[in-house]
């Protein structure tokens, strides 16, 4: 056996199937020359020490939903949604058609992943094929894991974003052909209309169908604000509800990741469960442009998978564990009360579950990408737990190592 790297320490070990964290005391890991995990093992003689003393190790966090192009914007409020969106974000996805503008605010936007320990995420790009083609180029330079598209719209923004049904689908071919399984996986192009009010039926439609034919990841928003969901059901007044608009179109199904889903019924929850569809839990963006909450615990009772997502730029950090900490006041303004280790697990498993790498990434294991996050802990004797201090301490310093397939993509090792 060729091993890689040999690390040693306190480990954070989510639950494969279940929102369960195991706080391991002390235990190695080995990994081999391939990025994968070989063994998980209590330590022994001979042993080296302590890899990051202070630090507890854990999977690196993934994002499931974020925007490449809104990177500049964090911070910017000019909510509610729509008014958000026609204000502030088409103007400034509309400037990625520049090339220079694009390249620069991709490596940047990399860079803010992996500062923030995020090894894997779904990222929306702009309409633009060159700048999402820059995306992938930053990603695959960056070492980071990402799942990426090509935002297709053709109708209700400014014309500069707006692509027709032919173009757009001959971009996503080329960007597909060019990027999907890139460095063994490492890289995957996802369907991704914006949501039902930017793009004709036709448009859901076409990208139905190359979904379908490539069987590839759908993402795309829904029920995030009650004006949206009021104008999407006048312009599909054929479809009975706005779950409806994507399956009318062949948009919904086992390989969907719907963002937001604040305003769901229960009805609307079990329609999730039942066709294996996925949800982007996305508290920060929320609360800042006024949504509302959505309620987590009626996802965990039916068994739909979700992820934590930053929704850069209405989310405000590129800190998963920082939304992942604003799930929990959000569960508590709903009434359902999440304990910090569920939220952790949504913030690295569920999430991993939530993008399909569910033999990939999100656990400590054998078998599993060596995708580690050493994350700074307190001085010994402060009161709370690994998990408390990972998911609640704002100030906390960045992570002290972040590694993707056993590479290290941000902080440093010791040697």
């Amino acid at each position: 056996m060729s091993l890689a790297r040999v690390l040693r320490g306190r480990v954070l070990r989510p639950a494969a199937d279940r929102p369960e964290i195991v706080d391991a005391a002390d235990v190695v890991i080995e990994i081999a020359a391939d990025g994968r995990i070989d063994t998980v093992r209590p330590p022994r003689a001979g042993d080296p020490a302590e890899s990051m003393p202070g630090c507890v190790w854990l999977p690196g966090f993934v994002d499931a939903h974020l925007h490449f192009p809104q990177t500049r914007m964090v911070g910017t409020a000019s909510g509610p949604l729509l008014d958000w969106l026609h204000r502030t974000t088409f103007p400034e996805e509309a400037r990625f058609r520049e090339p220079g503008l694009a390249a620069a605010v991709a490596a940047r936007f990399c860079t803010a992943l992996a500062r923030h320990g995020t090894t894997s995420a779904a990222i929306y790009s702009s309409s633009d094929p060159t700048a999402t083609d820059l995306l992938f180029r930053a990603l695959a330079d960056s070492g980071l894991r990402g799942l990426a598209g090509l935002v297709l719209m053709d109708r209700d923004a400014p014309e500069a974003l707006c692509v027709p049904v032919g173009p757009a689908m001959e971009a996503s071919a080329r960007l597909h052909a060019a990027w999907h399984g890139h460095d063994g996986g490492r890289l995957r192009f996802v369907v991704t209309p914006r949501f039902g009010l930017s793009c004709t039926p036709a448009l859901l439609r076409a990208a139905g169908r190359f979904a379908d034919d490539h069987g590839l990841l759908v993402q795309t928003h829904i029920s995030e604000n009650r004006a949206e969901i009021a104008a999407t059901a006048a312009v599909f007044p054929g479809s009975a509800d706005y779950l409806s608009v994507y399956a009318d179109h062949g948009l919904l199904g086992a390989r969907t990741l719907l963002a937001h889903a604040i305003h769901f019924s229960g009805a609307d929850w079990d329609r999730v469960a039942a066709v294996g569809a996925r949800v982007a839990h996305c508290p920060d963006s929320n609360f800042f442009l006024g949504s509302g909450c959505m309620d987590l615990s009626a996802a965990q009772s039916r068994g739909v998978r979700v992820g934590i997502g930053t929704d850069v730029g209405a989310g405000r950090s590129f800190s998963v564990p920082r939304c992942a900490a604003l799930g929990y006041d959000a569960s508590l303004v709903v009434g359902a009360p999440q304990g910090p280790a569920a939220l952790l697990w949504h913030a690295t498993r569920g999430g991993a579950l939530a993008l399909g790498l569910d033999g990939e990434v999100g656990c400590v294991d054998a078998g599993y990408a060596a995708d580690l996050v050493a994350w700074p802990l307190p001085p010994e004797g402060d009161p709370g737990s690994a998990v408390e201090h990972v998911l609640f301490r704002f100030d906390a310093p960045p992570p002290a190592a972040v590694l993707v397939q056993g590479r290290l993509v941000a902080g440093a090792l010791p040697g």
